[in-house]
C-alpha cells in the first residue's frame, strides 16, 4: 500500500499518465494530476477522489515552460508538504513530412518537453527528496531511444537523452533517491487512434507478443519502482514493449 505518500504525474490527464494515476490512487497515495488543460485534470481529480477516496490534486502545467514546471514543485510541496514519487511521463513527438521540414520551433518544443522538462522537475523534486530522507522519480521512455526511426527523430534524442538523465540523477541523488527509466513501446492510448491506417497491424506483426499493450499494463512498472520491490535498482531502464525486435 501507498497511503501517506504523495505521487506527482506529469501528463497525467491522459493516456499512460492516466492509468498510473489510477494504480497509484488505488493503492492509497495522494495524487497530483499535471497536464495542459486544467478541466481535463480536473475531471479525472474528481474521479478519483470519488473512486478510491484518496486526495487527488489537479494543476495546469505546460512542461515545455521552465518556470512552469517550477511552480508545479512548489505547489506541491506547498499542498503536501513533500513528494515521493514523480512520474515524467509528459511526452510529445508531432508529425512533420521529412527531416528537412522539421523547423527550429518543433525540435525546440520537442527537446522541451520531452528533456528539459524531465531535468527540471527531477533536479527539483530530487532535491527535496534527498532532503526529506529518500524518494523515487520514474522517467517515462520510449524505444524509439534505442531504435529510432526517421518520422520522429527528434522525439528519439530526446527519450535517449532521458537514459543519461536517468543514470546521471541516480548517481546525483543516491543512495536515499532512486531514479529509473521506463522504456514503453507501443501502446493503446488515445494517441493510437491517430495512428495512420496499418500502422498498428505493422507493429503488431513485429512483436515477440503479437500486440500493442494496454494502458494499464504500464502501472505494475511504475509500482515496482516507486515501491521497494526495486530497492536495488536505481539508473535504471525496463523495457516494456512487447518484445520489440
Amino acid at each position: 500500500m501507498l497511503t501517506g505518500k504523495t505521487v506527482v504525474v506529469t501528463g497525467g490527464s491522459r493516456g499512460l499518465g492516466r492509468a498510473m494515476v489510477h494504480g497509484f490512487a488505488e493503492r492509497g497515495a495522494s495524487v497530483v494530476i499535471a497536464s495542459r488543460k486544467f478541466e481535463s485534470c480536473k475531471a479525472l481529480a474528481e474521479q478519483v477522489e470519488d473512486r478510491y477516496s484518496v486526495r487527488a490534486l489537479p494543476l495546469a502545467c505546460n512542461v515545455s515552460d521552465w518556470d512552469e514546471c517550477t511552480a508545479l514543485i512548489e505547489k506541491t510541496l506547498g499542498e503536501f508538504g513533500g513528494i515521493d514519487v514523480l512520474i515524467n511521463n509528459a511526452g510529445l513527438s508531432p508529425l512533420y513530412p521529412s527531416l528537412d521540414q522539421v523547423s527550429e520551433a518543433l525540435f525546440d518544443k520537442v527537446i522541451a518537453v520531452n528533456l528539459r522538462a524531465p531535468f527540471r522537475l527531477a533536479a527539483l523534486a530530487g532535491t527535496h527528496m534527498v532532503q526529506q530522507g529518500g524518494g523515487s522519480i520514474i522517467n517515462v521512455g520510449s524505444i524509439e531511444a534505442i531504435r529510432p526511426g526517421p518520422d520522429a527523430l527528434p522525439y528519439a534524442a530526446a527519450k535517449a537523452g532521458l537514459h543519461t538523465l536517468t543514470e546521471g540523477f541516480a548517481q546525483a541523488f543516491g543512495p536515499t533517491v532512486r531514479v529509473n527509466t521506463i522504456q514503453c513501446g507501443p501502446f493503446l492510448t488515445d494517441i493510437s487512434e491517430n495512428w495512420t491506417p496499418g500502422v498498428r497491424e505493422s507493429l503488431e506483426s513485429s512483436l515477440a507478443l503479437a500486440r500493442c499493450g494496454r494502458p494499464e499494463e504500464v502501472v505494475d512498472a511504475a509500482l515496482f519502482f516507486a515501491t521497494g520491490a526495486s530497492s536495488f535498482c536505481t539508473g535504471s531502464v525496463l523495457r516494456v514493449d512487447g518484445g520489440m525486435p
